[in-house]
Order: C-alpha cells, then sequence, then structure tokens
C-alpha cells in the first residue's frame, strides 16, 4: 500500500497512514487511509469542533430562530458570518449572534442564572423571533449546567416561545461530523411531530442535508416547484423552525449532503416510514440523474424531463466554452465532507480538470472510499491534514488551483496558488445548471487572472512589463465573437445591481463572453 509520509510530519510517524497515493489498479482496499479518527496529538489539526458542526452547520441556516451559545463569545464568534447562510427574513441569522459569555466566575459558581437572563433579554431584544436554539459548549458542559431545565422554565413563563436545546460540546466526537450527528438526532427526539402543515400539493418532500449557500436551495426548490412538488422543510438552510417540526408528513426525504444529515433522514425512516433517496445538485449529468429519480417516485418523469432539456439546451453551450480552456488543469480537491465525492469526478468530466489530490478534515470512511474511486491513478488522499502538509502538497503536486476553506486557502495564496471558497463559494450559487457554469467560471477566472501572473513578480528586482495585466485579453484574441457565449441573457431578471463586478470586468475586458450573473441575496 503506498502509504506517503510527508516530511513535516515524520516526528509523527502514526501519520503515514492518513496519507495515500492511490497507485495502477489498486482497489480502495489498497489505497484507504485512515479516517475520522481523534486527531493525533501534536499534528495541529485545522478541524472544527463538535459545537461547531451542530451550530455552525446545521442550526444556524435556520432563519426565523434565535441562535445562543451558551459559553464563552469566542464560540460563538468563531462560528459566525464564515457561511453565506443567506435567508428570505433579511439574513436575520447573519447579522446577529449571540452568547451568555461565561467568565472564570461562571465556571466556578455556576452560569445557569445567567443563561436564563440572557434567553428572556433576548426575546425582548427582538420581540417578533418566537423562537430559540441554546448550544452547550465545552464550559457549560463541563460544569453540568442543566440547559433544558433553563429552558422549559422559560417556556413555561413564556408560553408564546419555543426552545429547542443542543447538547453538543466541543469535545463530543472527533471532528465536527460528531456534532451533526447530535443535533441530527436531539431534533427529531424534541421537535419533529408537534406541528402539522398544510399540505398543497400531490407530492411532497423534505429537502435534507441543504444550507442555502448562496442560494443553492432557492436553485433546487425551483426545479422541484416547477415539477409541482411542495417542499414541506429544508433542513436547514433558510429553513422555518416550525416547519421543520413537520418534517413527519413528507412523503419522501431528499438527500443531498450525506454527511451532515443522513441521521435524521434514516431516523425519519424508522419512526415514520418515510424513504431516503439521495440527490446530487453539482453537475449536469448528477443533477439530471437525481431529478429524475425524484420524478420517477412520484411518477412525473416527464415534467422533470422537460426541465433536464431545457436547462441543458440552455447551459450546456457556456459550460463546453470553460471546459475547453479548463482542460488538463490540476486541481487538489480540499473541501469538508460530501463535497470530496459529489465533485471528485463530475469537474473531470464536465469541465476537464485533473484532479491531483483530494482531502478531508471530517469525512468518515464512507466518504473517502466514494472520492477516491472517483479520482484518477497517483492522487494524492489525505485525512485530518494539518498546514505544513497541505503546503508541502502543492509543493510537491504543483496544483493549478485548489478548493478548499478559508483558511487553508489564505495559506495556498501565499504561495501563490489560486483558491476557490469550497465551503462558502466565491461567486455562487453553484448548484443547478446555471450555478454549474458559475463554478466553471470562477475556475476559469481564478486560474486565468492577471493577478496570479503579477503575483510571482518580485518587485524589488523584476522588471514589470506593462503588458502583464493584459494576458487574459490576448488570450482570449482568437475567440470568434459571433460565439459568444449567450446563456446568461437569461439570468437579465437579476441582471445590474447585483453583480457590479461583473459589469466592471465586462468594460475592463471587451472581448470576455458574457458573464453569468449571480443570482440576488433574498
Amino acid at each position: 500500500m503506498p502509504y506517503h509520509l510527508f516530511k513535516c510530519s515524520e516526528c509523527i510517524p502514526e501519520r503515514k497512514k492518513h496519507a495515500v497515493i492511490k497507485g495502477p489498479g489498486e482497489t480502495l482496499a489498497d489505497a484507504l487511509p485512515l479516517g475520522y479518527l481523534n486527531t493525533i496529538p501534536g499534528s495541529i489539526s485545522e478541524r472544527g469542533c463538535a459545537y461547531c458542526g451542530a451550530k455552525h452547520v446545521i442550526g444556524t441556516p435556520m432563519r426565523d430562530v434565535i441562535h445562543m451559545s451558551h459559553g464563552p463569545v469566542g464560540c460563538t464568534y468563531d462560528t459566525w458570518q464564515t457561511k453565506r447562510y443567506i435567508s428570505e427574513n433579511d439574513n436575520f441569522q447573519l447579522k446577529y449572534t449571540y452568547a451568555t459569555d461565561m467568565k472564570e466566575k461562571h465556571i466556578v459558581f455556576g452560569a445557569e442564572k445567567v443563561l436564563k437572563q440572557n434567553i428572556i433579554e433576548a426575546f425582548k431584544a427582538f420581540p417578533n423571533i418566537k423562537r430559540m436554539t441554546i448550544y452547550q459548549t465545552c464550559a457549560s458542559a463541563l460544569i453540568g449546567d442543566d440547559m433544558d431545565a433553563v429552558a422549559q422554565e422559560v417556556m413555561e413563563e413564556m408560553p408564546e416561545v419555543d426552545i429547542f436545546v443542543c447538547n453538543s460540546p466541543g469535545f463530543g466526537g472527533p471532528s465536527q461530523s460528531g456534532g451533526h450527528h447530535k443535533i441530527n438526532i436531539a431534533w427529531i427526539n424534541q421537535k419533529v411531530g408537534n406541528v402539522e402543515p398544510k399540505i398543497t400539493s400531490d407530492y411532497v418532500l423534505n429537502y435534507v442535508g441543504e444550507y442555502n449557500i448562496q442560494g443553492d436551495q432557492e436553485v433546487m426548490q425551483d426545479y422541484f416547484r416547477r415539477m409541482g412538488i411542495q417542499v414541506l422543510s429544508t433542513f436547514t438552510g433558510n429553513g422555518s423552525y416550525d416547519d421543520l417540526r413537520s418534517m413527519h408528513r413528507a412523503q419522501l426525504n431528499v438527500l443531498e449532503c450525506a454527511r451532515s444529515a443522513e441521521y435524521i433522514c434514516n431516523e425519519l425512516r424508522v419512526r415514520y416510514g418515510t424513504p431516503r433517496l439521495d440527490i446530487d445538485g453539482f453537475g449536469f449529468e448528477p443533477l439530471s440523474a437525481s431529478l429524475r429519480k425524484v420524478a420517477m417516485f412520484f411518477g412525473i418523469e416527464e415534467r422533470a424531463q422537460a426541465i433536464i432539456d431545457e436547462e441543458t439546451a440552455k447551459w450546456k453551450p457556456a459550460l463546453d466554452w470553460y471546459k475547453e480552456r479548463l482542460k488538463g488543469k490540476k486541481v487538489c480537491l480540499w473541501p469538508g465532507g460530501s463535497k470530496l465525492w459529489h465533485w471528485a469526478n463530475v469537474i473531470h468530466e464536465e469541465m476537464g480538470v485533473e484532479v491531483v489530490s483530494v482531502y478531508t478534515k471530517f469525512g468518515h470512511q464512507g466518504d473517502m472510499e466514494k472520492g477516491i474511486s472517483r479520482c484518477e491513478e497517483g492522487a494524492l488522499a489525505i485525512d485530518d491534514p494539518n498546514e505544513l502538509e497541505g503546503l508541502e502538497a502543492m509543493e510537491m503536486l504543483q496544483p493549478d488551483i485548489i478548493f478548499t476553506g478559508k483558511r487553508p486557502g489564505e495559506v495556498a495564496k501565499k504561495i501563490r496558488v489560486p483558491y476557490l471558497n469550497a465551503h462558502a463559494y466565491h461567486n455562487g450559487p453553484w448548484k443547478g445548471f446555471e450555478g454549474w457554469v458559475r463554478f466553471a467560471r470562477d475556475i476559469y477566472n481564478a486560474i486565468y487572472s492577471p493577478m496570479n501572473k503579477l503575483a510571482f513578480l518580485d518587485i524589488s528586482k523584476d522588471e514589470i512589463p506593462a503588458d502583464k495585466g493584459f494576458e487574459t485579453q490576448k488570450m482570449l484574441s482568437d475567440v470568434n465573437l459571433s460565439e459568444e457565449i449567450t446563456a446568461s441573457e437569461t439570468l437579465r431578471e437579476y441582471d445590474g445591481k447585483y453583480d457590479i463586478i461583473a459589469d466592471l470586468r465586462k468594460k475592463t475586458y471587451p472581448e470576455f463572453p458574457r458573464e453569468v450573473k449571480q443570482l440576488p441575496a433574498v
């Protein structure tokens, strides 16, 4: 087995089995690194904690909720505004964050009174919000504060409010994935089944594992609406607290991110008999197959096919244009969990890029299995990497771009490797047919940005060519303007004020293809 021990990790030999290079003809039994284990002391992991997985990933996207962290203020600050979970109530959950701000004295004397005071003050400060989620942190868990009792006491005193308690301290699992599991199970145990919804269609589903990053959910919901399907609730992007209490009445659970939300789907199947159907909103072929599967469940295949035909005709020319220019570019695919395998094969097939490395910080063995199986030979797979290993991997592989989170992405920029934010996107949404073209456009713009060329110049000694910033324009000089991409005209209704940057770019580079517009914030 081709285990790979990074030079920077030679002092931690246990790390060797956490990195593998996929060799010729090897099966997953030969090329699978260890995964989802406790971080090895001294390796300086970049993982998130279980509290982060519960609050930041699953809980925060709910729109009409006060999200209260019972712990030090740093915990809630670290999980605030780092993803673009937009919502239709003026992004309430992105504008405000709440913490009980535990201090040393609370560790000694307890903080239940402080918690109750904070809950009441928060409801009074925002009288239109009647729902709250309270998240446990390491500090409040270690001293044993009974958050459930405090929440129950407040609900008895204020019967118009409802409070959900999530006991998921940071140490509650090897990574943030432990928090995903805890909040999934807590939600179905405490809240599902408490509200009866209004059914408006013969076809009703829950959209699970979708967090509305830059409008992803809106794109997918539009497809469902065009098929005549009622989306009862979205777990949890732009989701309503009370809608999510009615999940038990759906006929089907459609699951997008299996790593973060398969747990509640499995429990809904056991307790209410609701089937689970895994789908994929990324890429033309996976998305088309997913829409067909959903339609087949309800017996409305012709509606799905009509959407697929219309959207493919509209957007395929644009995708082909980018594929021709991205072919052969090397990519390090370093996201969180499920995007590891959602993207690994399809970006190669539909965009022409070569995936030279995959990694995951909190994914399980199943995520790594699916990701590696979809990679070409020679790909480097890493579990729970740290900053030094990431730098060493980039120096070895020489990628043209990496898809990752903001922290490792900023490190990559220091060695002049462009990155796209795989967690919060650059100019999303990236789901859907038009979203996939946006993704291709972002990859293209990142790789061919004149700034990348200028970054390699040493202004203390290198001569700066006057034409360096116009290489992209030169590259496109042979493009026949009659072949200019026109697919983005269909988004003219979203034009103008929503994408000032694209308008400026078109003025600077008049030969650029027309830009795919960004959807407005809802």
